[in-house]
């Protein structure tokens, strides 16, 4: 039976970036990048452009990284589904900076709304499975606002959220494309050489 009062996508987005503090933010190709934008662009975003399935490990790398900060990232339901071999990574690597957050409509709102595979294949259990420290999933406006800002604190292990939403395609909400301006403004952001 099908889910109703789903979860607006970029409510959701908003209410997660409300307390980010000093969290560093990757975003999934797509739809989870526009909604990021939509919420406030910030040099600590770093938008993937064309990086299909990378955004979790993208994410790991920054973590293992920069201990030092949370890292949090945003991502949908179809580049998380190929990207599924990130969470066993990310399962024994053990990062206690790392929230992986999954906006699932159940289809890939890139390409027309094809149905994905997440009505049959629990994410949660997935990385559970990876030795995620936690797991859950995210239904209801009240569960949302109970997480309120406990993602950017310190855990025992990696986190994945997977929340749902309904599958709407709201407008476009566009940062930089120049994949160069954007590695080298979230470069600058961390203190690093620009390059």
């Amino acid at each position: 039976m099908a889910e109703t009062n789903m979860l607006d996508r970029r409510e959701v987005v908003a209410r997660l970036l409300r307390e980010r503090g000093d969290a560093l933010v990757v975003t999934g190709l797509g739809s989870p990048t526009y909604d990021v934008h939509a919420a406030g662009d910030h040099d600590g975003n770093y938008y993937l452009w064309g990086a299909m399935g990378g955004a979790a490990l993208v994410g790991l790398g920054l973590a293992q990284a920069r201990p030092d900060r949370p890292v949090l990232v945003i991502t949908g339901d179809g580049e998380q589904l190929m990207g599924l071999g990130g969470l066993a990574t990310i399962g024994v690597a053990k990062p206690r900076n790392l929230t992986v957050v999954v906006l699932d409509n159940q289809h890939y709102g890139e390409t027309g709304m094809q149905a994905s595979h997440t009505a049959a294949i629990d994410l949660v259990k997935i990385a559970e499975a990876c030795g995620f420290a936690e797991a859950r999933t995210i239904r209801t406006q009240d569960e949302m606002d109970a997480l309120g800002s406990s993602l950017m604190g310190p855990a025992s292990g990696p986190r994945l959220v997977l929340v749902r939403i309904a599958a709407e395609n709201p407008p476009r909400s566009l940062p930089s494309r120049d994949a160069v301006f954007v590695k080298n403004r979230f470069r600058a952001h961390l203190g690093l050489p620009q390059g």
